[in-house]
């Protein structure tokens, strides 16, 4: 079964159909074309497209904003990150009579006069679905063929509405709102349609509505399967090379149920990944197929001397490739059949140095894409990871020398730094009577040949932060003239800070991650930070699980992201979820709830693909306090009696003690209470941040006991719990320590409390 790739609406929008109605040819002085990344001949390239609706003139430097974003965003996903320099890139901007777009975000909302007629609802339509945002794909396309060059064969549009509303759709014509926090990773999952034709990895099809069971054959989905792992095995079927492999999204590459908007019945490699949760990578699986895509929309094999006439053996063949960003193509000479020893996976053979015998001979070059993403030899071996090309080679054809000014004709963009651990490559004039040298220097200094011709892995270079000069010195061996070429290499990892909610409590060792405690949801925002220019894009990760963009909060980019016990539900979707299931996942998934410790790492990737060192702190949540039936804040005069119901001390301050009667509740937060605290046979008691300056004696509770951040003068005693929930007693200081009759020990969530006297009984090893 084949769900049709582009059918998707941007992360599972009730219908894909972009409708498009018929338009007038864009006039050509509406819109500016502007370059933002041109790697080679759009006739051999995979064009991009990015135009922009119901931007005003004045909201033109919106319109860049969001552009850059989604690009940096699309740059720092595997396969788009090694393969950026497959792609052209081209912003048209044009400037809509009226801001904002039909519809938005209602359909009473007015309709605006734009020149893309985007607008949700599909249009306005009654009976589609609001995030539904579609696009007149006429008009689209008359504004994209003003990018000279592309068609709708060699590109894809994404047009970008001025709006914070989430929505989009996909297919060749894809849409996305320009302001959203989601918008700029609805792309690279449209591009996982449109290109790389995947399908979606959804259980459900309507938000809210759960997918059924799936009864039909093998999919022909290569990330979908009926098959259990050892049949995948037994047949090496589907994804059977990266069976147990750490996903890149996440966990590892298995079989989990649920896809093509069915909950069961049908499996996917893993968990999540690009195709079933925004934020997440794609994993082996679908980069795989990504890759071969890309490979397959360009040509490796762009081009060299001519193959259409016999040529002699006094001369040098060459041939010109594409330049992956994180790794060098491999080239391989053969003549008749036998490989050609030790030509450093060069893009020339010099035939003089063959010394061929008379007649005619077969001269083959071999480029391969030696790619990790790539395990099926099948793909390997595709046109799109392998190309060849032959001559006829003939020892009585005479090459007239021909005369060639030395030249670099084309290289590694030089308008922008390059990162630290990029492949730079420079390509020369051919000359058919010898070989320019190359000679590459970092910081003035000679980099010793690597022998791989005229590719510079930079990562071998481990270079030291900061900023560095790269040139390339291009020489002629016979004119002695030489020419040069210099790049910027920003070899400075961003930076990532984080901002965490108030805490309970805060934990500091030295060489240590921080560790946060909380009693409730918590809130997380990140910041990167860069010494170059162009947007640091921030990524965090829960408990090992995958890398995950950090795009703030689904509902507003400037709000922090939000963890609770079992996540949050937003418009069908559930989001920061700390129970089982991970992060993200299915809104009609059974959650157990997250409490406990959990550790979040968080990184940034710069503008030039620079990826930050890894930092982590530590959450520990536990559940929230009960809601309370009565508050005491202030000062409260005299001697506090707890009698029924839930009791809550809120920043108050108690001049005598506190007693809890059987059955009720007390929860004592970032107070002071001037005598003792006692309690028998109370249902909870929760002291959090408090001072008790006399000693807290918590007899036979029945539910639970919580005394985090507390300082208390006298003794603490813990006596004949009636509960199997460990006593949680962390941080803070008590005179003395015991616990006493049935029970578990007290648990200190990774930081223990100071006792400044003795404890016993099973708090023995406590403090």
């Amino acid at each position: 079964m084949r769900i049709r790739a582009g059918l998707c609406v941007a992360v599972m929008l009730a219908t894909g159909m972009v409708t498009a109605t018929p338009a007038a040819a864009a006039p050509a002085d509406s819109a500016t074309v502007v370059p933002i990344q041109v790697t080679g001949d759009p006739a051999k390239r995979f064009n991009l497209v990015l135009l922009g609706d119901g931007y005003t003139e004045a909201d033109l430097p919106t319109f860049r904003s969001h552009v850059e974003r989604h690009l940096n965003t699309l740059w720092t996903i595997e396969p788009f990150k090694s393969y950026r320099s497959y792609f052209n890139v081209y912003a048209v901007e044009i400037a809509s009579a009226e801001s904002g777009v039909d519809c938005d975000p209602g359909l009473s909302a007015p309709q605006r006069e734009t020149a893309l007629d985007m607008g949700f609802w599909g249009g306005c339509n009654p009976a589609s679905v609001q995030r539904l945002l579609t696009v007149d794909g006429a008009a689209a396309n008359a504004y994209a063929d003003l990018a000279a060059g592309t068609n709708p064969g060699n590109r894809q549009l994404i047009a970008l509405a001025n709006s914070d509303t989430y929505g989009g759709a996909g297919g060749r014509n894809a849409t996305a709102s320009g302001g959203n926090a989601l918008s700029a990773l609805i792309s690279p999952h449209e591009l996982g349609h449109s290109l790389g034709e995947l399908q979606d990895e959804y259980d459900y099809y309507g938000r809210g509505v759960p997918g059924d069971t799936y009864t039909g054959p093998e999919p022909d989905s290569v990330h979908h399967t009926v098959l259990t792992e050892q049949q995948m095995r037994d047949t090496r079927a589907k994804w059977w090379r990266w069976l147990g492999e750490p996903s890149e999204s996440g966990g590892t590459i298995g079989r989990y149920e649920g896809g093509l908007y069915l909950q069961r019945g049908v499996w996917r490699p893993s968990r999540h990944s690009m195709m079933k949760s925004l934020g997440f990578y794609f994993d082996q699986v679908a980069r795989e197929q990504m890759t071969e895509r890309i490979a397959a929309r360009v040509g490796i094999l762009e081009g060299g001397t001519a193959t259409d006439q016999p040529v002699g053996a006094d001369r040098v063949l060459w041939v010109d490739t594409l330049h992956p960003v994180s790794h060098a193509l491999a080239v391989s000479w053969a003549v008749d059949g036998r490989a050609v020893p030790r030509t450093g996976n060069a893009r020339h053979l010099d035939l003089r140095k063959l010394r061929l015998g008379p007649g005619r001979h077969t001269v083959t070059v071999t480029v391969t894409d030696p790619t990790s993403f790539v395990r099926d030899p099948a793909v390997r071996n595709s046109p799109a990871l392998t190309q060849t090309r032959s001559w006829t080679v003939d020892t009585g054809v005479h090459t007239p020398p021909v005369a060639e000014p030395l030249t670099i004709t084309g290289s590694t963009a030089t308008d922008r730094p390059v990162g630290a651990r990029d492949v730079v490559y420079v390509r020369t004039s051919q000359p058919s009577d010898r070989v320019p040298g190359v000679r590459w220097s970092l910081d003035g200094r000679p980099v010793a040949d690597a022998g791989n011709d005229r590719d510079l892995d930079l990562g071998s270079l481990r270079l030291s932060r900061g900023t560095h000069r790269l040139t390339a010195r291009v020489s002629d061996p016979v004119t002695r003239e030489a020419v040069t070429r210099t790049w910027t290499v920003d070899a400075t990892r961003p930076e990532v800070g984080y901002a965490l909610s108030e805490p309970l409590l805060t934990t500091t060792r030295p060489g240590r991650p921080t560790e946060y405690v909380y009693n409730g949801p918590f809130t997380m925002g990140l910041t990167g930070t860069d010494d170059g220019t162009g947007q640091v894009t921030s990524e965090f990760r829960l408990d090992g699980d995958g890398w995950h963009n950090y795009y703030g909060w689904p509902t507003d980019a400037r709000s922090p992201f939000l963890f609770t016990a079992t996540g949050t539900d937003v418009d069908g979707l559930v989001y920061g979820n700390l129970g089982s299931g991970g992060l993200s996942v299915s809104p009609f998934a059974e959650r157990s709830p997250g409490y406990g410790r959990h550790t979040i790492e968080y990184r940034g990737i710069d503008a030039v693909g620079n990826v930050g060192t890894a930092r982590s702190f530590v959450a520990t949540l536990i559940p929230s306090p009960p809601a309370c039936t009565s508050v005491v804040s202030g000062r409260h005069a005299g001697p506090l009696v707890v009698t029924s119901g839930v009791t809550c001390l809120r920043a108050a301050t108690v001049s005598g003690g506190v007693t809890v009667r059987p059955g009720a509740t007390l929860v004592a937060e970032r107070s002071s209470i001037a005598g003792s605290l006692v309690s028998a046979g109370a249902t909870a008691v929760e002291v959090l941040n408090t001072d008790v300056r006399g000693a807290v004696t918590l007899a036979g509770t029945t539910d639970h006991v919580t005394v985090v951040g507390a300082r208390v003068s006298g003794r603490l005693v813990l006596s004949g719990a009636g509960t199997a929930t460990a006593p949680i007693l962390s941080g803070g200081q008590v005179g003395s320590l015991v616990c006493s009759g049935p029970g578990p020990a007290p648990v200190d969530l990774g930081s223990p409390t100071t006792v400044r006297g003795a404890t016993s009984g099973r708090c023995a090893h406590h403090g």
